[in-house]
């Protein structure tokens, strides 16, 4: 019976999704460890190194459903590692004298590692659809909110305008990064493992570097230089990556849990009847997924961590660290998932309210512009005595309540230099965006390129 939220028949598709799920299942897992094995058995027979009736008769017995699952589970609880009962019960399937050249001359290490690169490869195939999917979205809402002005905050406190169409620019420039890192480091990271018993492929003498190299050949692996049995760099830059995804991902979810706030009210997640319903406030519409893709991207973020810990890998093998990984590495690869689903869920029907975003300009009464009112006078009057002036103004404009505009009109210094028309216009927050429109086309052409 599951008892944790990624398994969970209720709650799992909040923290994950089927597809992931099933990549790290007990039955894929078992058939990679098979997939590998059948792989070893072809090329060693190609090669010589056992008799090709034998690969043949190996290979024919490399399916899943040919394994006794609960027989497996005892045989795992007893000797520590699943591969040790999959070969033992493969070994038995083949009719003699075949099953005696079953996993020759690897070593149980090299399987699971091995297996695990081929999880690793199907899991990237989901990420990188999620992220391509996101970053869609997130071009969508660049392109069509360019020019639609709202609030920029610091410090959760109105700084200065830019437009919204920015904002999600800034997203996507990030998901892009993280789409050219995970091309990056698929060069490095899927690589297999076949080393034997300490790495130095001792067992099968002259042949080893041969069947190695045709053992990666055939599973479209990488062929390690050296055996990295206790060297998990790769792993842990699997951990990294998917930190960096998921705080993406939860940057996004963030901002947009902030102004889904009844008193911002610029966004809202997308809306089904009964989707963040109160049991008890009839009037609540609570963001969802903004809230579990939160959740998921802090767990992987400790999940990072640990498989960081795992690096510090005692001799040639290792007593305890290699097994961080088998708990930590499938959690992290399915909380990313629902965390990308979550994200891909906003991106993809995130409601804008541009006008509430104007409105929320125009709460301070021009003191969002301050910076703008600032720079116009700097010229004139120097930057420091300007920023100064500026500053005495915003704080009267606070106490009495009264647009900046006016106080700014009633201020000799202030008209000596400048009259109230060009005051107006450094006091409309749509005249002072930057280069905020200029910076999302870089984005999306910078896209467009790739």
């Amino acid at each position: 019976m599951p008892s944790t939220l990624i398994d969970s028949t209720i709650l799992g598709n909040l923290v994950g999704t089927e597809a992931m799920r099933t990549v790290f299942s007990d039955d894929n897992r078992t058939q990679r460890y098979l997939d590998v094995e059948a792989a070893l058995a072809r090329v060693q027979g190609r090669l010589g190194v056992i008799p090709q009736a034998a690969a043949a008769e190996i290979e024919r017995n490399c399916r899943v459903e040919r394994i006794d699952m609960a027989k497996l589970r005892a045989q795992t609880e007893r000797a520590g590692s699943p591969v040790v009962g999959v070969v033992q019960q493969l070994a038995a399937l083949c009719a003699e004298p075949h099953g005696r050249y079953c996993h020759w001359g690897a070593t149980t290490q090299d399987i699971t590692d091995t297996a695990t690169v081929l999880q690793m490869r199907e899991a990237f195939a989901l990420v990188d659809a999620e992220l391509t999917a996101i970053a869609d979205a997130l071009a969508g809402l660049a392109r069509r909110y360019r020019d639609t002005p709202m609030a920029g905050r610091s410090h959760l406190q109105h700084a200065a305008p830019i437009t919204f169409g920015y904002k999600a620019a800034c997203l996507l420039s990030a998901i892009e990064r993280h789409r050219a890192r995970l091309a990056e480091l698929k060069p490095r990271v899927l690589v297999g493992e076949f080393g034997g018993a300490v790495g130095t492929l001792a067992s099968l003498g002259p042949d080893g570097l041969k069947v190695q190299a045709a053992l990666m050949r055939e599973l479209g692996l990488g062929e390690p230089d050296i055996s990295w049995h206790t060297q998990r760099d790769r792993i842990a830059e699997v951990g990294c990556f998917l930190g960096l995804v998921t705080g993406t991902l939860a940057k996004l979810a963030t901002d947009v849990k902030l102004m889904m706030q009844t008193e911002v009210g610029e966004l809202a997640e997308p809306f089904t009847p009964g989707r963040g319903a109160s049991s008890a406030m009839p009037q609540k519409r609570n963001p969802v997924s903004s809230v579990y893709l939160h959740a998921c991207a802090s767990v992987v973020r400790q999940h990072a961590a640990l498989l960081l810990e795992a690096v510090a890998a005692d001799h040639e093998r290792a007593t305890g660290p290699w097994h961080i990984e088998w708990i930590v590495l499938p959690e992290a690869f399915v909380l990313t998932a629902g965390a990308l689903a979550h994200a891909r869920t906003i991106a993809d029907g995130l409601q804008v309210d541009a006008g509430r975003m104007r409105d929320n300009l125009d709460l301070t009464h021009g003191l969002i512009v301050a910076e703008a009112v600032m720079m116009g006078l700097a010229p004139h009057l120097g930057r420091e005595r300007a920023h100064d002036l500026v500053y005495e103004l915003c704080r009267t404009a606070i106490e009495r309540q009264r647009p900046l505009l006016d106080l700014l009109a009633e201020t000799s210094e202030v008209t000596t230099h400048l009259d109230r028309e060009h005051l107006a216009e450094l006091c409309d927050p749509v005249n002072y965006l930057g280069l905020a429109g200029e910076m999302v086309d870089r984005v999306l052409a910078a896209r467009g390129e790739r």
